[in-house]
């Protein structure tokens, strides 16, 4: 928990970090002792293997492993820095692999090395893996090889969604990955959408082709968000799987609002040109889509705050997330003209309700 000051009185806020990103120790670990033959050998691009590194280094300080392994890889480490320094009760986990690889077969054995590695590393923890959550990582290239994993590992009772890269050979509203998504669906496993390491064969950031900086390419990337969203809309994915929820985790739910505004304007006198989706776009969000709230996301501590949050909804879709361990990592902030209702559901409420997280109702004042 943390805490809160709220008028005279200070509050204990429980909080759920939506986005806690692990890694293997380095490329011998994973290649050594989670990926096998035929794979283990094979090349493939390393975490930051990317052509926007950050100026002054992709990670935290203080978030390596005692010999120097790669940081968000040591479990010990990362639970002190989240459940005694940031006040954490549980950190939903989202293993980083490798982005689209140009053989779907080996980018499911590396997803799957990255699933083995988290369930037994962190999940089956004896001392932290009762705080942990999992997000199982699958590979929209590779139905099959998807399905098998959600399978395999559906039913472990710490395992809380599946995940997927924001980088894509196609949108993700196509017919092509309607199997997977009925398949999270039938499991109750939200889908977490987040930006990839590792280069692949990732499409440019922007329609446009690739930009300038580090920095421009942060601030438009997550944006990809709006067009897979429009297109399952458009393509009726949610009226289809009524039960389906998408996680878009790297932040711009500040954005969504003027995005579905300018989509419920257009799409009203345009229905009949999707019978099988019949509502206006903005109707197909509650219940189906979440946000993991980003460091870079406003309008901050502002005046008109609560109101921001509460337009479309939004303070039924926002989690917080620190994106631990990377350098923007996100400082749990909770501006003055939130609402209590608001704050708890920035904090924890909405996490808990998707993800089924037991943890104890209320702030409680001290």
């Amino acid at each position: 928990m943390i805490e809160i000051s709220h008028g005279a009185q200070t509050l204990s806020v429980p909080v759920i970090d939506a986005s806690v990103h692990i890694f293997f120790g380095s490329n011998k670990d994973l290649r050594r002792n989670f990926l096998r033959e035929p794979f283990s050998s094979r090349g493939f691009p390393d975490y930051e293997m990317d052509w926007y590194g950050a100026p002054g280094g992709e990670y935290a300080a203080g978030t390596t492993g005692p010999d120097r392994e790669y940081p968000g890889s040591d479990v010990g480490i990362v639970a002190e820095h989240l459940f005694a320094d940031r006040g954490v009760d549980v950190a939903v986990l989202h293993p980083m692999t490798r982005g689209i690889m140009p053989d779907r077969h080996l980018g499911t054995a590396i997803a799957s090395a990255h699933n083995e590695m988290m369930v037994s590393r962190w999940l089956d923890d004896e001392r932290y893996g009762e705080r942990f959550r999992g997000t199982l990582r699958v590979n929209p290239d590779d139905i099959a090889g998807a399905l098998r994993e959600i399978a395999k590992y559906k039913d472990h009772p710490r395992v809380v969604q599946i995940g997927i890269p924001l980088q894509s050979r196609e949108l993700y509203g196509k017919p092509q990955y309607w199997p997977l998504w009925e398949a999270a669906a039938e499991a109750n496993l939200p889908v977490a959408v987040h930006i990839e390491t590792g280069e692949g064969i990732a499409s440019p950031p922007t329609p446009n082709g690739h930009t300038l900086t580090y920095e421009h390419f942060l601030s438009f990337m997550s944006l990809n968000y709006v067009y897979h969203l429009m297109n399952m809309i458009a393509e009726g994915v949610f009226e289809r799987f009524d039960t389906l929820r998408f996680v878009w985790a790297d932040g711009a739910a500040d954005l969504l609002t003027p995005f579905i505004w300018r989509m419920d304007c257009f799409g009203r006198p345009h229905l009949e040109q999707t019978p099988w989706a019949p509502k206006i776009p903005s109707d197909y969000l509650p219940g189906h889509v979440y946000f993991v709230q980003g460091g870079l996301d406003g309008p901050g501590d502002a005046e008109f705050a609560g109101e921001w949050f509460g337009f479309t909804g939004k303070d039924r879709m926002v989690m917080f997330g620190s994106s631990y361990p990377h350098w923007h990592m996100n400082e749990l902030t909770v501006p003055a003209t939130f609402t209590d209702e608001q704050r708890d559901r920035l904090c924890w409420r909405n996490a808990a309700e998707l993800y089924g997280i037991d943890i104890p109702v209320g702030s409680v004042a001290q």
